[in-house]
């Protein structure tokens, strides 16, 4: 990297931790941390939901899609969209009203209310375990950003610094400083990618005829996609929206109902179409650049055929012109931070609040420690990974299948007891884990949440129909 590029990356990671010492000073209580006051707009907290959302992980993994498959895996995306809506309808006007009146902090705390302390710690335990893996993911992402854009950098000396200066700004500023920033960094990252990232990648290919020859036609599609593809990133993805405590932070956060609803419609709108094409065009255009053999596999620094999460940093490497690549290095860690520092501050919030009990008006100090023990654990479990999306989508799908059925049961039965939410929780979180971690081939291409997903109403149904007896 040329020196100018260096100082504007240099530049803009000092202004991010120049905006944890701010909010740091600013903080005055738990709520100020955790739910940034309560009194943030739709459009702070529309981007910044989509930025959590999509973040470095997706970036880097929707980048790594689009070298994979092309176009098509923009569709995984379209059911972050369908996710976010479908919140805004159905969960937002039931959960707002009680996080405002009983003054809620995490995701657990709600589960708490329906279903009692006992029920609550166990999701507390299992949002904890996925928004440690999902922080690893993003740390991990930005640290093969940084090991494509540096050669001379390793993998795990990158993510050691990354995640340093991920973790640090985010143990300062708490969620106040996570929105308003993730609100620039969203602003960075799609102003990067669009007028810096395409413009100069497609010159280098030799513009639509370059891409065209270098491509298998099918990769410009958007039916090459499979029924279990679509079945699996349905599964995974839109659940989140219901589950996810960095949204639930976020609706607390919200200065009313009605404006965390719009902003919930906002963040669906820039995750599809407006991200997922762009994401899986970028991926495309280093798909085409490998085959032109203007990158290689050994511009990653890794041993091994191309890595696709490492081929779009690489030949964003090779064709931006001095002072482009540092903005495009800033575009792409603002990514990382915008997901990273809220999944950090999620886990956070569920060791401290709902794990080990502490109570309101504990001193921000110990908030501030327990997010840098955190941070620090999620370091050393990306350290022993290798691939973004999967660790994303993990993490995603042992949430998911342990938690939605109690949410769901929480808002729309009435009748549903503690007991069935408590066997939901563990049978469905332990039948995904336990998959995931065998890694064997499951019948008809589906992945470990849909048996995870079955295995969680069965056994919610089977406990409350017992109870009913």
């Amino acid at each position: 990297m040329h020196w100018a590029d260096a100082v504007i990356f240099i530049l803009y990671t000092l202004s991010m931790l120049g905006v944890g010492v701010y909010f740091m000073r600013k903080n005055a209580s738990e709520d100020d941390y955790y739910a940034g006051g309560r009194d943030l707009n739709q459009w702070h907290i529309g981007l910044s939901v989509v930025a959590t959302d999509v973040g470095g992980g997706f970036s880097i993994g929707l980048g790594g899609l689009g070298f994979t498959m092309g176009l098509s895996g923009s569709w995984m995306l379209f059911t972050g969209l369908i996710g976010a809506w479908l919140a805004a309808v159905v969960l937002i006007p039931k959960v707002y009203p009680i996080g405002r009146n009983l003054g809620l902090l995490t995701f657990p705390e709600l589960i708490g209310h329906y279903f009692g302390k006992r029920v609550a710690w166990m999701a507390a335990l299992l949002s904890l375990i996925g928004y440690l893996g999902f922080t690893s993911s993003q740390l991990l992402a930005g640290a093969k950003l940084a090991s494509a854009t540096f050669p001379s950098l390793g993998l795990q000396q990158a993510l050691w610094i990354m995640g340093a200066i991920a973790v640090v700004y985010t143990v300062m500023g708490g969620l106040k400083a996570v929105i308003y920033t993730d609100t620039v960094q969203w602003i960075i990252l799609m102003g990067g990618l669009a007028l810096v990232g395409v413009p100069f990648g497609w010159k280098a290919l030799g513009g639509w005829s370059g891409l065209q020859a270098s491509i298998a036609p099918e990769m410009l599609r958007l039916d090459q996609v499979g029924a279990a593809d679509l079945i699996n990133w349905a599964l995974t993805i839109i659940p989140i929206w219901f589950v996810g405590m960095t949204l639930y932070q976020r609706i607390y956060a919200s200065r009313n109902v009605h404006q965390a609803k719009r902003a919930w419609f906002i963040a669906g709108l820039f995750e599809w179409p407006l991200m997922a094409f762009l994401g899986t065009f970028l991926g495309l255009m280093a798909k085409a650049a490998f085959e032109q053999g203007l990158i290689t596999p050994e511009m990653t620094g890794l041993s091994g055929p191309m890595d696709p999460e490492m081929g779009l940093p690489v030949f964003l490497r090779q064709v931006l012109p001095i002072g482009a690549m540092g903005l495009l290095m800033s575009a792409y860690f603002s990514a990382v931070l915008s997901t990273a520092d809220s999944c950090l501050m999620a886990a956070s919030g569920n060791l401290l609040t709902d794990l080990l009990g502490f109570k309101r008006g504990t001193p921000l100090w110990i908030s501030q420690l327990f997010t840098l023990f955190i941070g620090l654990i999620a370091i050393l479990i990306g350290s022993q990974m290798t691939n973004v999306l999967h660790l994303m989508l993990h993490s995603y799908a042992f949430m998911v299948s342990g938690l939605l059925v109690p949410v769901l049961a929480a808002l729309f039965d009435q009748r549903a007891s503690a007991n069935a939410a408590m066997a939901a929780l563990i049978v469905g979180g332990g039948t995904s884990l336990s998959l995931g971690w065998m890694e064997m081939e499951l019948p008809w291409g589906l992945d470990p949440i849909a048996f995870g997903l079955a295995a969680s109403v069965t056994a919610y149904l089977l406990v409350q129909q017992w109870k009913s007896n």
